[in-house]
């Protein structure tokens, strides 16, 4: 058996109990609730979920909850380590890239890999300035939620 769906929009419903329809779209949900039984007790389950939702309360997570810095030593220490190991290794791929195309008769890779090379490492050594001032003088950089 398929479940039939009833002709009245239930957001008209919706917007009439929120009080936030046109005066014309109320008095057209408030006339068809007067004859419709069927409208009629869902606009009252609407009415009570509404209720519960309003009447609940949430609370707010512990500060730690949303830091994402290490939390301990042993941690802060791991991390660190691991970003300079990646930064070397990535330090070592691109001196490797640089000699072995240096090596070669290539000089348009050479001044490809060197020029992206080149401007990466500008982009990034800039990022990373304007953090370290904005850093010194940033008022919500302790502030939490």
């Amino acid at each position: 058996m398929t479940e039939q769906r009833h002709p009245f929009d239930e957001a008209l419903l919706s917007g009439y109990l929120d009080g936030e329809l046109t005066q014309e779209e109320a008095q057209r949900a408030r006339i068809h609730l007067e004859d419709c039984a069927t409208c009629q007790e869902t606009a009252s389950e609407m009415s009570r979920i509404r209720e519960a939702t309003m009447d609940s309360q949430f609370h707010a997570p512990k500060d730690m909850q949303w830091d994402e810095s290490p939390r301990g030593a042993a941690s802060r220490v791991l991390r660190n380590a691991g970003l300079v190991i990646g930064l070397a290794w990535l330090l070592g791929i691109v001196v490797y890239l640089i000699v072995e195309l240096a090596g070669s008769e290539d000089v348009l890779g050479v001044l490809l890999v060197a020029g992206f090379v080149l401007s990466a490492g500008l982009i990034l050594a800039s990022a990373y300035l304007d953090r370290r001032e904005a850093r010194k003088t940033d008022r919500y950089r302790r502030v939490e939620k």
